[in-house]
Formats: C-alpha cells, sequence, structure tokens
C-alpha cells in the first residue's frame, strides 16, 4: 500500500527524490535479495493494474470510509528524560505508529523514528498524526542505536534522522538505506548495513536484520533502489522481534526456527486491505506469524498514529484482540508511553474503545 500512496502522491505533488548519494553503497549485487537492479521479495508479488490503483486512489481522495481518525485525542501517556533514565532496563515505550523506545543493559535503543506532523515528503499535505509524541527529540537521552526498517515516510522521518544524527551513536539498516542517513548528513562511521542474516552486537545486544515481505522508495524513480528487514534483537534471555513492515510470508516460520522462542514480538497490525495483502498483513495473518514464530506476548504495532488505509483506526485493535483471545494469545496494548516491562509484560487495557 505504500507504494500506491507514496508513487501516486508524490507524483500528484511532483516531489524529486533526494539529491544522488554522498559515497558509494555497499554492493547490492552481493546481496541474494538483489536481481535486475532491483531489491526483490523471494515469492512473486501481486500486480497493480493501473486501473486497481486509479481505483484504490480515488477512493482515498474522495470516497474515505468514516472513522478512519479518531475525533479526540488518544491518550499520550508524557515522557520525561529524567523518567527514561531512571527506568529500569528492558524496558519499552511505545511513542507511536512502529517508533519504539528500549532501555537494555542501560542504553537506549530507538526503531523507525518518526517525530514529524506527517507521515509524507512534505509538511502541509499526506497523513497527519492522530497525537503528538509522548516527548520531543530533544528530551531524548542519548540513542544507543536507532533501528531501521525501511525507507518509506512513516518509517524513515528526514527531519528526525537529523535531529537524532548528533546524539545518536550508530544507525543500523538494511542495505542501502544507510546511504541514505549518510546522504543526510549522518557521519558514515555512525552507519551499519545488512542483508537479511546479518547482524552486529552493541554492548552486548546483539541485532539480526531478518528477512521481511515488503518493498521500497521515497521517490518516483527509487522503488526497491534500498533493502527492507524485520529485526531480532537478543540480549541476555531476553528475545524480541520487530517486524517493520510484511505482508504474511514463510519467513516467519525460519525466524521463528532459528532465533525463537521470543518473550516479545512486535508484529505490525494496521494499514492492512484485502487489495494488497502481499506487502501488510491482516489480523488473521499477524496472528499466525506470531504463532509461527513461537511469540509469548503479541505487541501490535503499526497502528495508532497514522490514516494509512480504509478501516477504522481502531479496527486493528479490535481484531487482533479478538483473535488473540480466541486463541489464547497472550497480547500487551500499551498506551502510547506507557512503560512496558519486557520480561514480564502486562495486558494493558482497551484504550481505543473510549475513544470515538
Amino acid at each position: 500500500m505504500r507504494l500506491l500512496l507514496g508513487t501516486l502522491f508524490i507524483g500528484i505533488l511532483s516531489i524529486m527524490t533526494y539529491s544522488t548519494l554522498a559515497a558509494p553503497a555497499p554492493d547490492p549485487q552481493a546481496s541474494s535479495q538483489y536481481r535486475d537492479g532491483k531489491f526483490r521479495n523471494p515469492a512473486p508479488m501481486k500486480k497493480q493494474s493501473l486501473g486497481d490503483m486509479a481505483r484504490i486512489w480515488w477512493t482515498f481522495m474522495f470516497n474515505k470510509p468514516a472513522g478512519t481518525v479518531p475525533t479526540r485525542a488518544i491518550p499520550v501517556r508524557p515522557l520525561t528524560r529524567d523518567m527514561l533514565l531512571a527506568a529500569p532496563d528492558n524496558t519499552l515505550y511505545r511513542l507511536g505508529h512502529s517508533t519504539m523506545l528500549i532501555k537494555l543493559a542501560g542504553a537506549f535503543y530507538l526503531t523507525d523514528p518518526v517525530f514529524s506532523e506527517r507521515a509524507s515528503p512534505v509538511q502541509w499535505a499526506g497523513p497527519a498524526r492522530f497525537h503528538k509524541p509522548p516527548l520531543g527529540i530533544d528530551e531524548l537521552p542519548p540513542i544507543k542505536a536507532v533501528i531501521l526498517s525501511h525507507d518509506h515516510y512513516d518509517h524513515l522521518d528526514h527531519a528526525a534522522i537529523k535531529a537524532l544524527a548528533a546524539k545518536t551513536e550508530l544507525f543500523l539498516t538494511p542495505l542501502g538505506v544507510g546511504e541514505r542517513l549518510v546522504d543526510w548528513g549522518v557521519e558514515r562511521k555512525k552507519v551499519r548495513q545488512f542483508d537479511w542474516w546479518q547482524g552486529t552486537e552493541v554492548d552486548g545486544v546483539r541485532f539480526v536484520a531478518t528477512p521481511a515481505q515488503h518493498f521500497s522508495g521515497r521517490g518516483l524513480n527509487d522503488g526497491n533502489s534500498t533493502l527492507w528487514a524485520s529485526w531480532v534483537i537478543l540480549h541476555d534471555e531476553l528475545r524480541l522481534f520487530f517486524s517493520g513492515d510484511t505482508g504474511y510470508f514463510s519467513g516467519f516460520k525460519e525466524i521463528g526456527a532459528k532465533y525463537g522462542p521470543f518473550d516479545v514480538a512486535l508484529l505490525e497490525t494496521g494499514a492492512y486491505n484485502e487489495q494488497w495483502p502481499d506487502v501488510h498483513m491482516l489480523p488473521e495473518q499477524t496472528l499466525q506469524a506470531f504463532l509461527d514464530l513461537r511469540g509469548a506476548w503479541l505487541l501490535p504495532v503499526h497502528n495508532g498514529t497514522f490514516d494509512l488505509s480504509l478501516h477504522r483506526w481502531q479496527e486493528p485493535f479490535d481484531r487482533i484482540a479478538a483473535l488473540a483471545e480466541a486463541r489464547s494469545v497472550a497480547i500487551t496494548t500499551p498506551e502510547m508511553g506507557e512503560a512496558l516491562d519486557l520480561k514480564r509484560p502486562q495486558a494493558g487495557k482497551a484504550w481505543w474503545r473510549e475513544v470515538e
């Protein structure tokens, strides 16, 4: 779906891609995912016809269903730097969409940081936030590493990267995404790029870039020029999985076999539709992915911050909560800014049902 929104929206606005990359990228041809000049998924993807794309775009622009945006503010628990510094290890804070702040071994790690008002190439149009982040970038403590899943606007925020560059020690990215960061002014020595199944260790915390089924691109002419990935995060006996964006695919079972069982699996549950099943999971597929991964607790993400599909904004929470209850799956749904103990997660309340 990001391809439909990104390509058409950017085409209408005549937004051009960012300037030529500042330094040579890692050789993409060394990746088994790189073929015929682009990164590709192992399984063939459904191709949308121009007619399909036009009908979807028309619906987005002129026939959007009611309820895709909340009519009043959703609950957000404000955070401060002092609160974060005083928090125990193995604590996660959901800051919005797919942006998580995780404290491990006394250091802070940030996934897919998006702090801008809009997930868009411009800040005067495009999907706007439902809520402000629980704290601003200036209030964040020093960040040991930023972990990026791919380069779409709702996961890679240019303004946030610029603001984070000075206070972040490392940026961990799939192949090619790091070149964008270097082009934006991030020091190359801070950037580490990985193919699937590659990883690194940062102060005792292990990160592995694992497969995902998605696509990439930020402009009209750069589709699939960078890789996408999910991430495995390991520290002592704690095992976390972060899906990034992905459709359901057989790779979940392989990841679960190699690195599971996971204490908490952060799995995308939002911006889905049966018209684009290859790149975002329906809630039923999210649940199956969780079972494939052999997770103990499910944390549904990629929801509650931006209007990126045609479903009610609360629907992803309602559907995955009902499915989890039916299968006796432990699910945690913290409010934005609420502390989550990753070793002993709490279920949380159904906060979204209190907001129209």
